[in-house]
Order: structure tokens, then C-alpha cells, then sequence
């Protein structure tokens, strides 16, 4: 008997298929996945203009005599929007408390988180006439937000390079928009933060209307970025219906005739302002337009003529159908996932 081993003694066979290794090599780190963790901002504009919409249909039951739950009806649904909006984009910021910083270094990002908390003063003038302590809650909370933003801004101006400082309509919503507050705050009581709130964010905005004509004569605005030009048009009108609601309607009527000239000039360029097709920024579409209702219905109840409130029933009509469908696709792609890619959204 041989001692050989009963092994083969020649060299192995190499041609057959070669066995995984017992321990594979490390993959590539998948990026962060998790709900929310990039919520865009962008989406805010959008539901800022249908709050509107439902409040301009509000008013419309005294203006045309329009079925009253209509506008209760937006309202409504706008508000579960906002609620679900709000919460999706605080489950992000409490991820990495960082992105709030970082989504107002873009241009989408600054007008988003501003028109979230403008989005707030209208909730709570929504909810005035069912629960005034409701309203009074989520105006202070609508303006700690708002005013955490303005002031973040200012700070990311302050060290920014010179060019990165141009006046934007955007800054119309960081540091005008204060003037939605007073809708809530004068039928709670506040007359007094009313009247300070409305001189000091009228004379912000006709520095930042003088300061954005200037610049216009000298350069013109890229394609990309024009429909943030519609925004002009929201701080007359809020300023006009404002001053009709403290009783100065003599400034009203003039901050009226003011919008009347900006709308047309827009309603103009409405082929120019959209040659670069649909974006994300069509969200400043939405709100200065039934802004702009709202303060022809009011000046028309002051008794200044039918014309206002033709102008005010054919820009609720045009809201009508104009906001539904760009909210509709604005929130699609953020559906998708697509809108924080396209807004450059910060990622928690």
C-alpha cells in the first residue's frame, strides 16, 4: 500500500469559474436616504397664492355676491397643504438644523422659506373669524418664523460679495411681507403693531421698487428669472388693502391706481416674462395676482367706481384658473423628487 496521499499531486485546474471572496470588497457609501431629508422649499409660493385664492373668494361673497363656501371650501384644503408643507420641511430642519442656512443662500430656497411664514400670517387670518386665539397663536408663530428669516438674510447679504447683494423681487417677500401680519392683527385688536408694520414696510418697498427700476434701465433680467418679476405687484396691492382696512383711503385708493399700473404693464409682458417656459419660480404668479383681487374688490366696496370691480372679478377669474394648475405642477415635482434637484435644495 502506498503512503501517497489520496490528493492530486499536479497543478490545479484554473479554468473553471473563480469563487467569490469570503469577504467582498467594501461598496460605495449610498448617499442619505430618509423622508423629507430634502425638502424644497420652493413649494411654499404655490400654497402662499392659493391661501390667497380661497381669501379673494372670501371676499367675493360681498364683492359679487359669490356662494360663500367657496372660499371656505379653498381654504380648507389649503390649509391641510400648508400643515403637511410645514411639517414635512421642519422634519428636515430638525435632521440637520444647517439647511436652513444653506436654502437661503439660493434665490428659490430664500423666496420658499419667506413665503412659508407669509403663507402663516394668512392661516391666521383664516382663522380669526372661527377661533381668535387659534389666529393669535399661529400669527406669532407665522412671525418668529418670518422675522428668523428677514434676519438670516441680512446676515448672509452682510457677508456675501458685492454682486451677490442686488436688489431680487425675492427681497419684496423677505422684508415686505411683514405687511400680511396686520391682516389678522387689526380684527384681533392690534392697531397699534398694525400702523408701525404698515409705514415701516412701505417705505422698504418703495426703496426696493426704486432701487429694481433702476437696475432695469441698466441691465435687463435673464429669461430663467423673469417670472419673479409678477412679485412687484404683491407689496402695492397688500399695502393698499391694508391701509383700506386701517381707514386711510385716500393712501388706498392711491397704492390702487399704483397696482393698476403694474398689472398692466405685466399682463403686457406676459409673452416676455414666460419665454423660458414653465419653472418652478411660476410660483410668483400666483399670489400677487389675487392680491391684486382682493384690493380692486376692496376699493370697489369703498365706493370708487365699477371699474375696480370689473378688475377684480376678471383677476379672480384669471387666479381661478391660473393657480390651481401651477400649484398642481409645482407640487407634482416635488411628488417626483424633482423639484429640490431643479431648486437646489439643501439636503439634511
Amino acid at each position: 500500500m502506498s503512503n501517497t496521499p489520496n490528493t492530486p499531486q499536479g497543478p490545479t485546474n484554473t479554468s473553471g469559474p473563480k469563487k467569490a471572496p469570503y469577504f467582498p470588497p467594501p461598496k460605495p457609501i449610498p448617499p442619505k436616504v430618509g423622508l423629507f431629508r430634502r425638502t424644497p422649499p420652493a413649494m411654499f409660493p404655490p400654497i402662499f397664492g392659493l391661501f390667497g385664492l380661497g381669501l379673494a373668494w372670501r371676499r367675493a361673497a360681498e364683492s359679487f355676491g359669490a356662494p360663500g363656501n367657496l372660499g371656505e371650501m379653498i381654504l380648507g384644503a389649503t390649509t391641510l397643504l400648508f400643515l403637511f408643507a410645514v411639517a414635512s420641511y421642519l422634519v428636515k430642519l430638525f435632521r440637520r438644523p444647517g439647511v436652513f442656512v444653506e436654502d437661503l443662500r439660493v434665490l428659490p430656497g430664500r423666496a420658499g422659506l419667506a413665503a412659508m411664514g407669509l403663507a402663516g400670517y394668512l392661516m391666521a387670518a383664516v382663522f380669526v373669524i372661527y377661533s381668535p386665539g387659534v389666529a393669535l397663536v399661529i400669527l406669532c408663530l407665522a412671525g418668529a418664523w418670518h422675522l428668523a428669516v428677514a434676519l438670516t438674510v441680512i446676515r448672509i447679504l452682510i457677508a456675501s460679495a458685492p454682486e451677490a447683494r442686488a436688489v431680487t423681487p425675492v427681497w419684496h417677500l423677505t422684508f415686505v411681507g411683514f405687511i400680511l401680519g396686520p391682516i389678522a392683527a387689526l380684527p384681533l385688536g392690534f392697531h397699534g403693531y398694525s400702523m408701525v408694520i404698515c409705514w415701516a414696510t412701505m417705505a422698504i418697498a418703495a426703496g426696493i421698487y426704486i432701487t429694481s427700476a433702476l437696475a432695469f434701465v441698466k441691465k435687463t433680467v435673464p429669461a430663467p428669472l423673469r417670472p419673479l418679476l409678477a412679485i412687484h405687484l404683491a407689496p402695492a396691492s397688500l399695502l393698499g388693502f391694508v391701509a383700506y382696512l386701517m381707514g386711510m383711503t385716500q393712501l388706498g385708493y392711491g397704492l390702487a391706481l399704483f397696482s393698476i399700473a403694474i398689472f398692466a404693464v405685466l399682463l403686457a409682458s406676459a409673452r416676455w416674462l414666460t419665454v423660458d417656459g414653465f419653472s418652478p419660480l411660476w410660483g410668483a404668479f400666483t399670489f400677487p395676482l389675487v392680491a391684486f383681487s382682493t384690493l380692486m374688490q376692496v376699493t370697489y366696496l369703498a365706493g370708487n367706481g365699477e371699474l375696480f370691480r370689473i378688475l377684480g372679478g376678471l383677476s379672480l377669474v384669471m387666479g381661478t384658473l391660473i393657480i390651481p394648475p401651477i400649484a398642481f405642477k409645482i407640487l407634482n415635482l416635488w411628488a417626483k423628487g424633482v423639484l429640490a434637484v431643479k431648486t437646489n435644495a439643501a439636503q439634511a
